[in-house]
């Protein structure tokens, strides 16, 4: 069972220790305390805490923009290979049109993480672009919802 609920600042720690396992922190670019913080404040940034079984297991950082597209920044779960964040991305994105009148999703992902690529593209995920960031290849991706 999984839940979305809108994050509080006493996630922040557990959002930070999620960002820093070993097998995370190469896919993402992570924020420090002041970081999220700042983001939170932010009136067009959404950050969702993911529950799953009443346990905190992951967050994602949504960005609203004009046209009914969101930005899904980043998604971190604690605990992998589990199926959790296929079932988390499949909530959030009922929550985006739901709650946020969202019609399309965009994300970019590092070439490199092919993990992610995949489980994009299993989720109707499709590459509409490619990009640049300090010298690594991204992979733009959209889904129409």
């Amino acid at each position: 069972m999984i839940e979305l609920v809108v994050s509080e600042a006493e996630h922040i720690e557990k959002f930070i220790d999620m960002e820093q396992e070993s097998d995370t922190e190469h896919f993402i670019i992570p924020y420090t305390r002041s970081q999220h913080l700042a983001q939170m404040d932010q009136a067009n940034t959404l950050y969702l805490s993911i529950f799953c079984k009443g346990r905190l297991s992951g967050f994602f950082i949504l960005v609203k923009q004009h046209g009914g597209d969101v930005e899904f920044r980043r998604v971190v779960i604690a605990k992998k290979h589990r199926g959790i964040g296929q079932l988390a991305i499949k909530e959030m994105a009922l929550y985006c049109k739901v709650h946020l009148g969202a019609k399309r999703i965009w994300l970019d992902v590092f070439a490199t993480n092919s993990r992610g690529i995949h489980v994009y593209r299993k989720l109707g995920y499709r590459q509409f672009g490619v990009s640049q960031y300090q010298g690594q290849q991204l992979i733009l991706m959209e889904k129409q919802i």
